[in-house]
């Protein structure tokens, strides 16, 4: 009895995408593409939505929608990718989110796309010639069980955003740095250590890295953010520069020139903050005086030995002379044999070094040990914003929120129907997504998130306990669920005080009334005397 009815507004959908270029049959239980899609002319369609349906793989049919533009088959059983997908020469959105892919085929990237997001499959890799696609800007491919990246994707000279967030990534390609990427999400990998090269990533904005066993950089780098992990990349290049230029380390950078700029141009915080305990400082001349710290005298006499520059010239030893070693001493020495020569120097080197080179700070120990088991306490206490996050909203809104709560809340649109549940029309307008559209813009995500902020204001939530719209945006659960929970403590003690308040004027009444009541039977009574 309930198959007619269904049947009917497929039909009516199908009728309707003729006449308006748009087809919407999402959460149908489609398996396939309805017949009627195939009588009806269709191949100026603009944009089709068959998300969450049972579809195993993309329809022959829908192949032919040559004006295609934007497709969504988000949600699907969607297996294979036929060849025939190539005739959609105008499609620039396409979403093979949660379907069952295990590859993505060649011919996907002579397409025009602009968005592509392949993430919740099963791929193992990405085509070889994904460089193709000279017009992609985003590219979704996390949640999958991704090991390599290719190295063609260096080539997608328009990508600003790539998500490679959950796989079974061990290395980040040297060629991410060609990229102008703005956001790079490689959290939840396997990933080691980041490449040198990526200081050079003018455009990044945004770098998520969380839950990979990084050494380097750090973890005590990684925490603090992009900043200090660009710093550090910085300092690593320096190093490596310096180490390739000569295999010893000449006598000037134990004594550097005070003309020149110590930090190099890398410090930008004038020296009042440090990257870590391990970032080099102006008082910490050189690898010399780093390893002198806490060593014995006879450990020190051998490092200054390596760093000696003895040059040979005809036959005799000469060497080069540290600040504080007079043209004297210097004659004195070449009268001696070559090796009573080099003792007499060395100690009176490790003299002058005494006099000459200024303390070193002794850098405090970082237990690594400590500083996992901060992280661990840190992703813990994580966890349970999140899910104390989920639950709040899930009760009240009675409503199911997807794995990625922080993702689900950064448009703002499940936080304004919170608001509303505690204070009906608190927000009057609020922007949701559409079949055609499913992704709000950033200004109406930022505009649902001002609006909500702004609700929680004028319900008195204190401005202390709000966090910015920024917060929201960029999926800061912590931020969030202090807000959130802010905001129910506050609408639970504002339904306490009228509570309160029903109840006194509701026992007032009845005062009232039991006090009329006694007057009129004492009146009666007074009557019926007289």
């Amino acid at each position: 009895m309930m198959a007619a009815p269904v049947s009917r507004s497929v039909e009516r959908a199908v009728e309707e995408a003729a006449a308006s270029g748009s087809l919407s049959l999402s959460g149908r239980k489609l398996k396939e593409l309805p017949r009627s899609a195939a009588a009806l002319e269709l191949s100026d369609t603009v944009q089709a939505d068959l998300s969450k349906n049972r579809l195993s793989e993309i329809p022959v049919e829908l192949c032919q929608f040559v004006s295609l533009e934007m497709l969504n088959l988000y949600h699907n059983c969607i297996r294979v990718i036929p060849d025939m997908v190539i005739n959609l020469q105008m499609l620039t959105y396409l979403n093979l989110s949660r379907n069952q892919l295990s590859l993505l085929p060649p011919c996907l990237c002579a397409l025009p796309l602009k968005v592509l997001i392949a993430s919740n499959n099963k791929l193992v890799s990405l085509p070889e010639n994904i460089g193709q696609l000279k017009c992609l800007m985003e590219l979704d491919v996390s949640c999958n069980e991704i090991t390599t990246l290719p190295q063609h994707i260096g080539q997608l000279q328009s990508l600003r955003e790539l998500n490679i967030r959950r796989n079974y990534l061990h290395i980040l390609p040297e060629e991410l740095a060609e990229l102008p990427l703005m956001k790079l999400d490689f959290s939840c990998n396997k990933v080691v250590s980041i490449p040198i090269c990526f200081r050079n990533m003018r455009h990044l904005q945004i770098i998520e890295l969380d839950n990979n066993p990084l050494q380097s950089p750090p973890a005590q780098i990684c925490i603090k953010g992009k900043v200090h992990i660009f710093k550090y990349l910085n300092i690593e290049a320096c190093r490596i520069d310096k180490t390739a230029e000569s295999p010893y380390q000449h006598i000037e950078d134990i004594y550097p020139d005070k003309k020149q700029d110590p930090d190099s141009g890398i410090g930008s915080d004038n020296g009042d903050k440090r990257l870590s305990a391990t970032e080099p400082s102006d008082e910490d001349t050189g690898s010399l005086t780093i390893q002198m710290a806490n060593i014995s005298e006879e450990d020190q006499f051998h490092k200054q030995e390596d760093y000696l520059n003895i040059r040979s010239k005809q036959g005799k030893l000469y060497p080069v002379y540290p600040l504080g070693v007079s043209r004297h001493t210097s004659d004195f020495f070449l009268g001696l044999p070559d090796q009573l020569s080099l003792l007499l120097l060395k100690r009176q080197i490790l003299l002058f070094s005494t006099v000459f080179i200024r303390p070193t700070r002794h850098f405090e120990s970082v237990d690594p040990q400590f500083t996992i088991r901060r992280k661990m306490e840190q992703m813990r206490e994580e966890r349970e914003h999140i899910e104390q996050l989920r639950e709040n909203i899930e009760t009240r809104l009675k409503v199911d929120l997807p794995e990625e709560t922080g993702a689900a809340l950064m448009d703002g649109v499940v936080l304004c129907h919170l608001v509303n549940h505690i204070r009906p029309r608190s927000v009057v307008s609020i922007h949701v997504p559409s079949p055609a559209v499913p992704k709000l813009s950033m200004a109406k995500c930022r505009r649902n998130v001002e609006n909500f902020l702004e609700a929680c204001r004028k319900m008195g939530v204190p401005e202390a306990d709000l966090c910015s719209p920024y917060d929201i945006l960029q999926s800061d659960v912590c931020g969030i669920q202090k807000t959130v929970g802010a905001l129910l403590a506050h609408g639970e003690n504002v339904q306490q005080s009228t509570h309160a308040i029903l109840t006194w004027d509701l026992f007032g009444f009845c005062l009232f009334h039991t006090f009329f009541l006694m007057l009129l039977y004492i009146t009666y009574n007074w009557s019926a005397l007289m």
